[in-house]
């Protein structure tokens, strides 16, 4: 089965009303960009000069109040008495990016108030995702008064009413969905409750962590003691938050695009010694660090650790504070990472022979695959692949103590949080979000929930979905592509679902000489238009070449721009996405 090739080029446009007209062209004067600009500024809710000024120079100002978050007073007012009393703290994160973060935000913050603090990440095989039994047993033995989960702990009633009877209290920070029932924990932070009336839903686990010490950093009896105010001193934390907020692929819009942007500022000039070591040993640049490349460089880094062994190796990295001790944790996560990507494309060459052999996507609407021996570390990556590969829902399942374990992995519109939620009485568990979700199925009942979640997939996925969209933001002329125009475009970075970098579409241009191809199947070409030359390139899009070898020399382009330079000057380099 060859991956799908055909896409639908949706064009986005705002209501054609004089209202949406006159806002345009007030921001495009008020801004002073191009009326394209100030539309697909309009699309994305930045309709005024204020919320310009926000999008485009953000500050710490921008955020809000942490004490809108329900359950935050009473979660400050614990975690000051267990200050002032000494008590034993335990921050319990996730195994991933995002809980390994927030577990470090949170235990050097409190180590800078002076508390008795340490943490625990379980073991991805041994105990699973979130707090486990085994876990608040290990507390207490540690004489722990107080646990703060992090990204963890929103649907762990059991586990809370355990630590209770042990004489714990529970601070929950957590951003996934909550069940039916809440757990009964001293404090719940998460904006997704439905007693929250916090302003924006879309944080990551470590960002709610943030908003924790934030919080605390403006209580009196807490106040950091440090040469900087308290903005500056917070602004220290923001490249675990960026690293988080980037990695979990959580919306990039207001508070999390304020929080990222600042963090990438951080990131390229000052980091901590454990991120500065990453970059280093994975071959990046100080100075040059994007979204792109937390998602598809740093980010494995820190996951592997924790997917072939010990997620708290992460923790260490993140809060060292000797660079030359953080290098050489580096490159233990160096070789992790290695080991990792053999494992993954071993894996993934298994579970794509199995698609090509058993899957009939006439009558399945999913991809569900199971394998005893394969490793519960690399299976939601391969899951991401395989959608990538065949753009169909997909579920990875292994076997972890007689039990079938495993992620799930979506396509845009198909909502496998909720998909799950309707065969919920055919599983162990589950949790996660619209897009990834982690589940656990008893082996005797698997064909059972294969079955279920085959209905519901059939019944939720049309045609229309299941084939992959390009969203178009404007049609444009090439000539318009002027170094001005690039470099404002270049400021609508960082980017991320719900700030994607903008598509634009141009008819009619000219092929100038032959199209071919390069590295590992990328397409590459000139265009011509009014007499100007642009460079192109279709990463991973070599399957086109047909489309440009019939002798047709005039093309319509689907593409997002990328910013090079030529003769000193700033110019634009097409990164294709389609063409026709």
């Amino acid at each position: 089965m060859a991956p799908i090739r055909e896409y639908r080029w949706t064009f986005l446009s705002l209501e054609d009303s004089q209202s949406s007209l006159d806002t345009i062209r007030r921001l495009s004067d008020d801004v002073k960009i191009s009326p394209v600009l100030a539309e697909i500024l309009v699309r994305r809710g930045i309709d005024t000069f204020d919320r310009a000024r926000e999008f485009f120079r953000p500050g710490l100002k921008d955020l809000h109040d942490p004490y809108l978050m329900a359950g935050m007073k009473r979660a400050v007012e614990r975690i000051v008495r267990a200050v002032a009393e000494r008590q034993q703290i335990l921050v319990y994160g996730d195994y991933d990016v995002d809980g390994t973060n927030g577990t470090a935000l949170l235990c050097t913050f409190l180590k800078s108030l002076g508390a008795d603090v340490r943490y625990h990440i379980p073991d991805r095989v041994k105990e699973g995702y979130g707090i486990s039994q085994a876990g608040i047993d290990r507390a207490k033995q540690l004489g722990i008064d107080l646990l703060i989960a992090v990204d963890c702990g929103i649907t762990a009633t059991k586990q809370v009413e355990h630590a209770r009877n042990l004489g714990i209290e529970v601070i929950i920070c957590d951003h996934h969905e909550p069940g039916d029932a809440i757990p009964d924990a001293y404090a719940v932070l998460d904006p997704l409750l439905p007693s929250c009336q916090y302003p924006y839903k879309d944080l990551c686990g470590c960002s709610v962590a943030f908003k924790l010490i934030q919080a605390l950093s403006q209580h009196d009896s807490l106040r950091p003691i440090a040469e900087e105010d308290e903005e500056s001193f917070l602004r220290g934390y923001l490249d675990l938050v960026t690293l988080a907020t980037t990695a979990d692929i959580v919306r990039l819009t207001g508070e999390n695009r304020v929080l990222t942007k600042l963090g990438l500022e951080l990131i390229n000039s000052h980091p901590r010694p454990g991120v500065h070591a990453l970059i280093e040993t994975s071959g990046l640049k100080l100075g040059n660090i994007t979204t792109g490349q937390i998602v598809f460089v740093l980010a494995p880094r820190i996951n592997a650790v924790g997917r072939l062994g010990d997620a708290s190796r992460a923790v260490e990295l993140l809060t060292c504070d000797s660079f030359t001790r953080a290098l050489q944790l580096a490159q233990v996560f160096e070789e992790e990472n290695r080991n990792r990507r053999k494992i993954d494309e071993d894996t993934f060459l298994e579970a794509q022979e199995m698609v090509e052999k058993y899957a009939d996507f006439g009558k399945e609407g999913a991809i569900i695959l199971h394998k005893e021996t394969w490793h519960p570390g690399v299976i939601g990556i391969v899951a991401s692949r395989l959608v990538e590969r065949y753009y169909r829902p997909t579920i990875m399942l292994t076997t972890i103590d007689g039990v079938a374990k495993g992620s799930a992995r979506s396509i845009a519109g198909f909502d496998i949080y909720q998909a799950l939620k309707r065969c919920e009485d055919k599983l162990v568990q589950f949790g996660g979000h619209k897009y990834a979700a982690g589940l656990s199925v008893e082996i005797d009942r698997l064909n059972e929930f294969k079955g279920a979640f085959q209905s519901v997939a059939k019944e939720l996925l049309t045609q229309e979905l299941l084939t992959p969209e390009i969203r178009i933001d404007a049609e444009i002329s090439l000539n318009e592509l002027t170094p001005k125009f690039v470099r404002v475009l270049s400021q609508f970075a960082p980017y991320g679902p719900g700030n994607m970098r903008p598509v634009f579409v141009a008819r009619g241009v000219e092929l100038y000489g032959e199209p071919r191809i390069v590295g590992n199947n990328h397409l590459k070409f000139k265009v011509k238009s009014n007499g100007q030359i642009f460079d192109a390139i279709g990463f991973t899009l070599g399957g086109l070449l047909q489309k440009l070898s019939n002798g047709r020399r005039s093309i319509d382009l689907a593409f997002s721009l990328d910013e090079g330079e030529f003769a000193g000057e700033t110019v634009p380099q097409l990164k294709i996405r389609d063409l026709k």
